[in-house]
């Protein structure tokens, strides 16, 4: 299973049942990492991804839990260190889109956005750094106290007309990422943010499932292909591990070039 990087330690993925979760999940058990796939609905999806990263190796738990609840969430990580001892790696991934005209979208639409996206990371980055805290370095596992990642998107940087509550809270997670860096770096907690273009997953299914919508979503990508989960997991991997020790309060965009915008290619 290549190079286990990431022996003794305990990575928690929010979001982790399908998607971009998933595919860092089972990377970062490959890796050698102890998984819990944090998920909502669809348990029967979360079992049978603990089932395939347990045939790594590596030891793995699902557990139920809606991010944007303080309760839930602080119920989580109490499970998590009682069942590993303590936690290593954050990936705060969980997120979600209701997309709607600005003068069209309700607060309701605003609201499940912010409180999922946002706020959902909030309250994981602050339980998990609560456990860093609590029972300092490992330096037998990591270099790190711990490792947290947060979930962006190219849409923290590129405006999303339609979108406008998804882009503003990928827009927020850049500050919370870089505060947080800024913040407990001297505790040497990293805290860094990957930040995704367009990936093949159920949440954006009508970007690339005729021919007709992926070559049009291809004239942004100069790469020319659309990115898969994989490509989010190999990426996670790297920012959980003492390979990028010197990396924090780094926005990682991994989108075939999206950011470079290739619809000025021919000078716009």
């Amino acid at each position: 299973m290549g190079d286990k990087k990431l022996s003794g330690q305990t990575a928690l993925v929010t979001g982790a049942n399908s998607g971009i979760g998933a595919g860092v999940a089972k990377s970062l058990g490959q890796a050698g990492a102890n998984v819990i796939i944090n998920y909502v609905s669809k348990p029967e999806d979360a079992d049978a991804l603990v089932a395939e990263i347990k045939s790594y190796g590596v030891d793995a738990l699902a557990i139920q839990g809606d991010v944007s609840k303080e309760d839930q969430v602080q119920a989580m990580f109490r499970q998590v260190v009682d069942h590993f001892g303590t936690i290593d790696i954050l990936v705060n991934n969980a997120g979600l889109q209701r997309d709607a005209k600005f003068d069209e979208l309700t607060l309701a639409q605003w609201q499940t956005v912010i409180d999922v996206n946002l706020t959902g990371q909030f309250l994981c980055a602050r339980e998990a750094i609560r456990e860093f805290l609590r029972r300092g370095p490992r330096p037998d596992v990591s270099r790190a106290t711990g490792k947290i990642i947060c979930m962006s998107s190219v849409h923290e940087a590129i405006p999303w007309a339609g979108h406008v509550n998804y882009a503003a809270s990928k827009g927020a997670i850049k500050m919370l990422m870089q505060s947080l860096a800024q913040e407990y770096g001297d505790r040497q907690i990293r805290v860094n943010s990957i930040c995704p273009g367009a990936i093949q997953t159920p949440i954006n299914t009508g970007a690339w499932s005729t021919p007709q919508a992926l070559n049009s979503l291809m004239t942004l990508i100069p790469y020319n292909r659309i990115g898969q989960p994989e490509d989010i997991g190999n990426l996670a991997v790297f920012l959980a591990s003492d390979d990028s020790d010197y990396i924090t309060g780094a926005s990682i965009f991994i989108d075939g070039g999206m950011t470079v915008l290739e619809s000025f290619s021919d000078g716009g």
